[in-house]
């Protein structure tokens, strides 16, 4: 740890006024203290100190600057000072003419900090001075010649000064720039000189930088002709601009003329306000858009013009529907025109229109977005894009009756069966087919169709259509078949066999299997199988459809043993002409 007793001193200097420069307080950020303190040597436990880092030089207008948020690190010069070895440091960028406290620490270089040394107090001062501390005024000046003042520069708190005096046009600095001053009281001097180049008044500031401070003196003057000439500049058009002179003397903006010298050249030069654009030079010999250089031989005239700049706002259609897009102000009918040169910032509002048929789905482009108007702030070249589309409008198919079936569209959108409804752009004309499946017959359309034709439908609104399908009726050989009179033939079997198969595609089941696939009549045997298949595949479809299963006569067959019969196939055609 270190040592916590300290020697600390703070050097002030002579207090110096603030000069007033166009009516505002010189800045005062630029006041210094000389602060220097005697090194430490040993540790708290009395020690030889051998590992200081650093100075922490803490300062504040507060009564306790340290610990606190504002000091200047300085490194130490030795990681173990010497008996009696006095530090010193600068403090620099305080506030001229307030008090400052100030406190030291030493931190080792671990980073470990000491405790604060006591507090010194001293008020910020300049570390040099400037006289005179009033404006220098170079009075009534005739073109063409010059006028030189001077200002004396003093070094009023010791030590080694080096600085440099800097002054705009028409002002200059002749001699004393850079100044070295060396020692409490030491001088040097500044010459400016006026050459004024034009009537008009002059007023800058000197300005004297040292060692981080900074010191203004206001500088005045005024030309005087001596038989010049006058130049005079105007401006013309819509749009805003300046025109400055070389030599200075014309800024317009506010100065539009000003004497010169008779026989010497003057530049103009002209810059166009945001939104403008600088066309052109007329008068005093000068054209085109470059500088004009006037002669001054006469009293002259020039006009510079500076037109509003213009951009091209563009408009697009796109997507498969149409429309119009007009805009306000008028410029804009897209349709036909549908793109114009605009003002830079005029505000530009675009309205979609969508013809009939048609839907207007929104804009891209030009920061606009949404269905609503497009407002376009004109500042550069833009281009916006409207979307329209054909409308479109459901077709919608329903099946009814008892048959099955499909019914498709052309264009493709509708297979029903699964897909039973789907959308067609406007104007669309939409052909429907009905395809009755087995077993089922399409008996026709109703809703925007009729007729058992093709269904051509237009579709410039929501339309629906239905299709009936209806189960074809069955012709049974022998029908009804009469007990103990009509024989069970081959072809009776063939027939149930078909209308039973029907019936379970109707109603979603696979066709069923038989044995012996092929009857002939007068040689195909008739067996009991052949009616007990029957009745299985058909009862399944009762099953399926959750009905109470038909009464057999002879519900059990047996093989070479029950005797086919009138009453099983009557019963058969009964109940299988009952499904839907």
């Amino acid at each position: 740890m270190f040592d916590r007793r300290w020697l600390l001193g703070l050097t002030t200097g002579t207090v110096l006024a603030l000069a007033a420069v166009f009516g505002v307080a010189v800045p005062a950020s630029a006041g210094v203290l000389d602060a220097t303190w005697t090194a430490p040597t040993t540790n708290s436990d009395g020690s030889a100190l051998s590992d200081l880092g650093s100075y922490r030089i803490y300062y504040s207008t507060s009564a306790t600057p340290c610990p606190g948020p504002t000091f200047f690190t300085v490194a130490s010069s030795t990681t173990a000072p010497g008996p009696n070895q006095t530090v010193s440091f600068r403090l620099t960028g305080l506030t001229t003419g307030l008090t400052y406290n100030v406190a030291v620490s030493a931190v080792d270089t671990s980073g470990n900090e000491s405790a604060c040394s006591t507090v010194a107090s001293a008020v910020a001062q300049v570390d040099f001075a400037v006289t005179p501390t009033t404006t220098v005024a170079f009075g009534n000046v005739n073109i063409g010649t010059s006028v030189t003042q001077t200002f004396t520069v003093q070094n009023i708190r010791g030590g080694t000064i080096t600085g440099t005096a800097s002054v705009g046009a028409p002002f200059g600095i002749v001699s004393g720039s850079p100044f070295t001053l060396v020692g409490s009281g030491t001088t040097a001097t500044v010459t400016v000189r006026f050459t004024p180049t034009s009537t008009a008044a002059a007023s800058t500031n000197v300005n004297f930088a040292a060692d981080g401070d900074t010191l203004s003196r206001l500088v005045t003057g005024t030309g005087v002709s001596t038989g010049g000439t006058t130049l005079t500049v105007s401006k013309a058009g819509a749009g805003g601009g300046t025109v400055t002179s070389a030599p200075a003397g014309i800024s317009c903006g506010a100065t539009c003329s000003a004497s010169f010298t008779t026989g010497s050249s003057v530049t103009l030069t002209a810059a166009a306000a945001a939104g403008s654009t600088f066309t052109g030079w007329s008068g005093g010999g000068c054209t085109g858009t470059g500088a004009c250089t006037v002669t001054m031989n006469a009293a002259t005239s020039v006009t510079a013009t500076f037109m509003q700049s213009s951009f091209t706002l563009t408009v697009a259609n796109s997507g498969n529907g149409t429309g119009t897009v007009t805009s306000s102000p008028a410029g804009i009918s897209c349709g036909a025109t549908c793109s114009q040169a605009f003002t830079s910032g005029t505000m530009v509002t675009l309205t979609a229109a969508p013809s009939a048929g048609s839907t207007f789905t929104g804009w891209s482009g030009g920061g606009c977005t949404g269905t609503g108007t497009c407002t376009v702030t004109i500042n550069a070249a833009t281009s916006v894009t409207a979307t329209f589309i054909l409308q479109s409008f459901t077709l919608t198919v329903t099946k009814s009756g008892a048959g099955i079936g499909t019914v498709t569209s052309t264009p493709a959108g509708i297979a029903c069966g699964a897909t039973c409804s789907a959308s067609f752009t406007s104007g669309a004309a939409v052909s429907l087919t009905a395809a009755p499946a087995t077993g089922s017959t399409f008996t026709g359309w109703s809703g925007a169709c009729t007729g058992t034709g093709a269904c051509s439908v237009t579709m410039s609104a929501a339309r629906a259509v239905t299709a009936t399908f209806a189960i074809t009726s069955t012709s049974f050989t022998d029908n009804p078949l009469v007990a103990q009179t009509t024989v069970v033939k081959a072809v009776h079997i063939v027939e149930l066999r078909t209308a039973i198969n029907a019936a379970r595609t109707r109603n979603g089941l696979a066709a069923a299997n038989w044995t012996d696939p092929t009857l002939t009549a007068g040689s195909t045997t008739l067996k009991v199988v052949h009616i007990a298949e029957l009745r299985s595949a058909l009862n399944q479809v009762y099953t399926k459809l959750a009905r109470t299963l038909p009464t057999y006569t002879d519900p059990t067959l047996l093989a070479g043993q029950t005797v086919s019969k009138a009453a099983h196939v009557q019963e058969l055609r009964t109940a299988v002409s009952a499904l839907p």
